[in-house]
C-alpha cells in the first residue's frame, strides 16, 4: 500500500490499539534515516518503521503495522522534520507514554541514559561539532516530540556513554596533559578494533611485498 506525501490521515485501521499496553516509543534519528518503534509495556507487541533517503525525491516511510500489514508513504524531497511529523501522525492513536532517542555524542557529563530538559537538549546541539552527521538530527528528534507532546518524558542514551566508565590510563593515553586538561580532549574509539588485534600479528610476519594497506 502507497501513499503520498499529502495525504491528511494515517491511521493503521486493520490493527487493534489495545494490543499495545502503555507503549514507549523509541526513535533513533540517523543522518539520512530515522528508525523508530513502538514497543508495548510487556515487549509483546510493536509497530515498528523507517523513514529513508530523507533529502531526496525518493524520501519515504516504511510502516509496519500491529498487525504486520505494511504501509509506505512517499514524502519527496522530505526532510528530518517532515518525517517525524508523519511518524507521530502515524502514531498519535497509541497514546504513548514516553519516548526514548538513541544519541551519538554526550560529551564528558553522561555515563547513563538521562532525561531530557533544557539543558541536555542544548548540549545535544552544542556537542555538533563532534558528530556533525547525528546529534543535529537527534535534537531534531526530541524537538519534533516537544512540540506536540510537551508533557510525555523523553530520555536520550547516548554512544559516548560508555567512554565516560572507562579508567583513566584507557582514554588519557596517550593525549599530552595540557591537551586534555584544557580542552578536555580524550582517546575513544566509536567502533571495535577486534578485526586488527586479530591480523596483526599474521600481517607483522608477512613478506612485505604481501603487506597490504
Amino acid at each position: 500500500m502507497t501513499d503520498s506525501a499529502n495525504t491528511s490521515t494515517f491511521d493503521d485501521q486493520n490493527s487493534d490499539g489495545s494490543q499495545l499496553t502503555n507503549p514507549t516509543l523509541v526513535l533513533n534519528c540517523g543522518s539520512s534515516s530515522i528508525k523508530y518503534a513502538l514497543i508495548s509495556e510487556d515487549e509483546s507487541n510493536r509497530i515498528t518503521g523507517l523513514a529513508e533517503n530523507l533529502g531526496l525525491d525518493t524520501a519515504r516511510i516504511k510502516h509496519t503495522a500491529l498487525n504486520g500489514e505494511k504501509l509506505e508513504i512517499a514524502i519527496p524531497g522530505g526532510r528530518h522534520k517532515l518525517a517525524l511529523q508523519k511518524i507521530l501522525e502515524l502514531l498519535e492513536q497509541y497514546h504513548f507514554i514516553a519516548v526514548g532517542h538513541r544519541g551519538v555524542h554526550g560529551g564528558r557529563e553522561y555515563s547513563e541514559a538521562v532525561r531530557v530538559d533544557d539543558h541536555v537538549l542544548s548540549e545535544v546541539k552544542r556537542l555538533k561539532s563532534l558528530a556533525p552527521l547525528h546529534n543535529p538530527a537527534n535534537a531534531l528528534g526530541i524537538e519534533a516530540v516537544q512540540a506536540i507532546y510537551p508533557d510525555i518524558p523523553q530520555v536520550v542514551v547516548f554512544d559516548t556513554a560508555f567512554h565516560q566508565t572507562m579508567p583513566p590510563v584507557a582514554y588519557r593515553y596517550p593525549i599530552p596533559k595540557a591537551l586534555y586538561e584544557e580542552e578536555f580532549v580524550v582517546t575513544v574509539s566509536m567502533a571495535p578494533r577486534m578485526l586488527t588485534s586479530q591480523n596483526a600479528p599474521a600481517n607483522l610476519l608477512k613478506p612485505k611485498a604481501h603487506m597490504v594497506g
